[in-house]
């Protein structure tokens, strides 16, 4: 299998504040040592990390730095990190859309992007020629566009508005023409950067649908960037993880995104104190103070019972009040809840200090986040008076201790989220 794509040394610095090197004086000296002198460009040898929490001592960043890799055909490949670590900056150039500051990059084959929402499209224009000038920008004939535009229309489902200027379009209109144009086209290479989260539920489930038929089917290459741990693992084959503008992990997708969350969602943080903006659903009630793990730690294993306390409030006096729980895996997907039925009274205007124990948990190696809710009512009539804090701590498995001392030195992820405990007898 040949490569589609390849990264060489790739760095891409900025000034922060200012446009290029920020000064004619600046401008004057890169010139003079490369131009003329041959020598390197004296800026390369400053700047910093791209920190985006800390301001630093250089107005220069590198927002990549020593971008090494390949991309075979027909391969696809999620790139995955925080806010600021680089993603975007990889693919505009790859796309094009800016030079890097060192380095080459190599694609073969046509390359369709979509970097944001209305990427490409002129305001002016309708739908139905933005189609053209963007199969023409990709080296399309009008036969074939014209071949294709019955698939994209149906795909986009805007032909109400085809013949529409784009300006008035809203923005998942906007990016479900985008991907439409993007996927049917026909590109060899296929680039999208987050812009799904815009669409909703329904597009995002067409749109990884024809990401995996244009990778699976037709064996073409997709650099997918997405927050969404889900639908990275449902459409990426490979992970690569980048964090303040470097390869971190590059492997399976199952372990890279293991690597992102566990990485980036462990926590020292044993004790929440709850405040305004925490509250999903503020209640008439009771409502949450604080909540914290009973031992001080976040780490537990598969066996252990995991203490929660908690400091909550009455706004008025409640019979049977009671609190709950939801478990979640790193990338959003519901583990299991608690509905806890030992309920508590607690006066008006009353301040008291709860314990809940999940006992004996069987979670699986991993981090995980929690999610809680207090107050009353009746989900049956929808009569619901409940505080929610959504994914407020988070605390890692680290230690899958089964009965009887026996212990599993590695889980693999396909086996699941929970060790269930069993108990086998010869029965003749």
């Amino acid at each position: 299998m040949s490569t589609a794509i390849e990264f060489e040394n790739i760095s891409k610095q900025y000034r922060l504040g200012l446009v290029s090197t920020g000064t004619l004086s600046h401008d004057l000296n890169r010139f003079w040592q490369t131009k003329i002198l041959h020598k390197e460009d004296p800026y390369l040898k400053v700047g910093e990390v791209n920190d985006r929490t800390n301001k630093g001592k250089s107005d220069y960043v590198w927002a990549l730095k020593d971008i090494n890799f390949k991309v075979e055909e027909g391969d696809v490949v999620g790139i995955i990190g925080r806010n600021g670590a680089g993603k975007s900056t990889l693919l505009k150039l790859l796309s094009r859309v800016t030079a890097p500051t060192t380095g080459t990059i190599r694609a073969r084959g046509r390359i369709a992007s979509l970097l944001e929402v209305g990427t490409g499209f002129h305001p002016e224009m309708t739908g139905r020629e933005n189609i053209y000038m963007n199969g023409a920008i990709m080296g399309m004939s009008r036969a074939e566009i014209t071949r294709k535009l019955d698939e994209i229309v149906d795909f986009s489902g805007c032909e109400r508005y085809l013949d529409t200027p784009v300006k008035r379009y809203s923005s998942g209109m906007t990016v479900r023409l985008g991907f439409a144009i993007a996927a049917h086209l026909e590109p060899e290479i296929l680039v999208v950067d987050e812009v799904l989260a815009v669409g909703d539920a329904e597009f995002q489930k067409k749109a990884i649908g024809k990401m995996q038929d244009v990778s699976r089917g037709e064996g073409r290459t997709v650099l997918f960037v997405s927050h969404n741990m889900g639908a990275v693992k449902n459409l990426c084959r490979r992970g690569i993880v980048l964090n303040q503008g470097q390869v971190a992990f590059d492997g399976s997708v199952e372990k890279a995104v293991e690597f992102y969350t566990s990485t980036h969602s462990k926590s020292n943080i044993f004790e929440k104190i709850i405040c305004d903006t925490n509250h999903l659903n503020p209640a008439k009630d009771a409502q949450f103070l604080s909540v914290k793990f009973e031992k001080n730690s976040n780490d537990f294993a598969t066996s252990e019972n995991i203490n929660f306390i908690f400091n909550v409030y009455a706004h008025k006096a409640i019979e049977k009040c009671r609190i709950n729980l939801t478990i979640f895996s790193t990338d959003g997907t519901p583990i299991g809840s608690v509905s806890n039925t030992e309920s508590f009274f607690i006066e008006k205007n009353e301040k008291k200090t709860i314990r809940l124990s999940l006992q004996e948990s069987g979670l699986a190696m991993g981090a995980y986040d929690v999610s809680f809710s207090i107050g009353t009512g009746n989900y049956q009539t929808c009569q619901t008076d409940f505080d929610i804090i959504s994914k407020i701590l988070s605390f890692q498995i680290t230690r899958p201790s089964l009965a009887n001392n026996i212990s599993v030195s590695q889980w693999n992820n396909g086996w699941g989220k929970i060790m269930f405990n069993s108990k086998t007898e010869v029965l003749e």
